[in-house]
């Protein structure tokens, strides 16, 4: 019977429809970012070289590109209106900071990317080579540019700077222009930005290895020789491309990963004692590779978590480069958290004894979303080694299991981000606006700025409204994500070259009719 009345909880429902309709929209971001740069780079090659196998290289992902795009735009509309309406409490908190990098975002770099990308649309043959190869740079800048302002607002959740509080309007504010400029210094932004965008490029580069590495074996399988030229000439140099950005893209999310910890280890040492599985403050804490307990809030319980292989030490390094530096520990960081903020007027006005409050982190989610985001990013590292490997010293391979592995491993990497995003945002609970306990400790204003999740939704939109259209959006989104698959099955399996004399050394032919030049999804 206690069933229906937490399936109503308004707080939990709408951190359901929230992370739900952030997932959906997220797994088809890191694609846009990552492949318009590598669908910018193959057109500035094709230009440079006058090879044809980048023209259609341009023309081939292109097409997938637009498709990720499209279903991009429409799963990430909803995700504004929700600020305004399941979390109205969050944005009458937070408008004045929150609002204007999502302002700038779509005034200015949304705008920029979706003009531009019309113009790449619609531009073949119609505007100079040169101004085409512009327009598809100037959307690859306006892509990245929306990642920056959207991530410039959720870092701030992360950790608020430039803000003061107003304890009148009890309302967070900017402080002033300073303090805009302020959300852009965030250090979390900085790490965090560098993040996505290098993981986008892993991915992206994953999505054109995988899918290039396919039709490559398969074609080397068929034994014909305009295959086996098509092969050759034209997938192999794609191939090696798409490995070139996953290694660099792979090295960077690596490196802006570690530097992203040590920095989350300071600003929010719960989210990673739970993803490290380290229940009181260690000296040289080892790094669990399997826990299924969780450690518990009480310093002085003796009963911690089985583990299943540690690497001594290791904990430690990721926290501080040191194998032997003290790593915090969940139950004393809920000691101090709560001494903290009990210490603070704000908070116990609004919230009370901070001891009845838990501030670690769901500890399973945050650990096993830690560990399957490498796991699963591991995928692309296999691949890369393997096709380097079998392509060595001019070779073209034509493994069918070395196919297979190219395709399944195509989705792995959009596995992996979401769980990233997962672990980010879950580990911030119980906070929707995370406090900046150097600044409480310091006794600055900036202290004061936070808010605990459920004192940010709505009180005007019921818990039957909200699970309502919970359900309608994902079967909504649930529908089109079938038509995304089904349109990239489409395309991937229609290929570049079927059927065609393959040259891949001769020079492009102009194109200059309208007809050949544009970029059509053959409906």
């Amino acid at each position: 019977m206690d069933f229906l009345p937490a399936a109503l909880d308004p707080v939990a429902l709408g951190r359901w429809q929230f992370g739900i309709t952030t997932v959906y929209h997220f797994i088809l971001v890191p694609l846009t970012i990552g492949l318009s740069l590598l669908v910018a780079i193959m057109q500035s090659m094709w230009m440079a070289s006058k090879k044809e196998v980048w023209l259609k290289a341009t023309r081939f992902f292109g097409k997938l590109l637009l498709i990720n795009f499209a279903l991009g735009v429409a799963t990430g509309i909803v995700q504004e209106f929700q600020f305004g309406m399941n979390w109205s409490e969050y944005s009458r908190f937070v408008g004045d900071i929150f609002g204007a990098p999502l302002a700038v975002e779509a005034l200015l770099a949304f705008f920029l990317e979706s003009t531009f990308l019309g113009l790449w649309i619609f531009g073949w043959g119609r505007i100079s080579k040169k101004a085409h190869l512009a327009t598809i740079w100037l959307f690859t800048a306006g892509v990245n540019l929306s990642a920056l302002w959207i991530l410039a607002a959720n870092s701030w959740m992360q950790n608020p700077v430039g803000t003061v509080f107003n304890p009148e309007t009890g309302r967070a504010e900017l402080d002033g222009v300073g303090g805009f400029f302020q959300l852009l210094t965030n250090p979390v932004l900085g790490l965090t930005f560098s993040h996505v965008v290098t993981s986008a490029w892993l991915l992206a580069g994953t999505f054109v290895a995988g899918i290039s590495i396919w039709w490559m074996t398969r074609a080397m399988r068929e034994g014909s020789e305009p295959a086996q030229k098509e092969a050759k000439n034209v997938w192999r140099p794609i191939v090696i491309f798409g490995l070139w950005a996953v290694l660099a893209g792979g090295v960077g999310t690596v490196v802006s990963g570690h530097f992203q910890g040590q920095e989350l280890a300071q600003i929010q040492p719960a989210k990673m004692a739970a993803a490290e599985a380290i229940c009181v403050d260690t000296e040289g804490a080892s790094f669990t590779v399997m826990t299924f307990d969780e450690c518990p809030l009480d310093a002085s319980d003796t009963e911690q978590p089985s583990r299943f292989i540690e690497v001594p030490g290791l904990a430690s390094f990721l926290a501080s480069n040191s194998f032997s530096a003290p790593a915090e520990g969940v139950a004393d960081i809920q000691a101090r958290m709560v001494e903290q903020l009990n210490s603070n007027d704000v908070f116990t006005d609004q919230y009370g004894d901070a001891s009845q409050y838990d501030f670690v982190p769901n500890q399973q989610v945050s650990f096993w979303t830690f560990r399957l985001m490498i796991a699963f990013g591991g995928f692309s590292a296999i691949l890369a080694l393997w096709a380097l490997f079998a392509m060595r010293g001019g070779r073209t391979p034509s493994s069918k299991a070395l196919g297979t592995f190219g395709i399944i491993s195509v989705p792995m990497p959009f596995i992996a981000a979401s769980l990233g995003w997962i672990f980010t945002e879950m580990g911030r609970q119980p906070w929707v606006v995370y406090p900046n306990m150097q600044a409480m400790a310091a006794g600055s204003d900036l202290g004061n700025v936070f808010m605990m999740t459920p004192l940010g939704i709505s009180t005007n939109v019921s818990a039957g409204a909200v699970l309502l259209t919970m359900i309608v959006f994902t079967l909504l989104y649930a529908a089109l994500g079938v038509v995304w698959v089904w349109l990239m099955r489409r395309f991937v399996l229609e290929g570049m070259y079927r059927g065609e004399d393959i040259h891949g050394d001769d020079a492009a032919k102009d194109h200059e009719d309208d007809n050949a030049q544009t970029l059509s999804f053959g409906y």
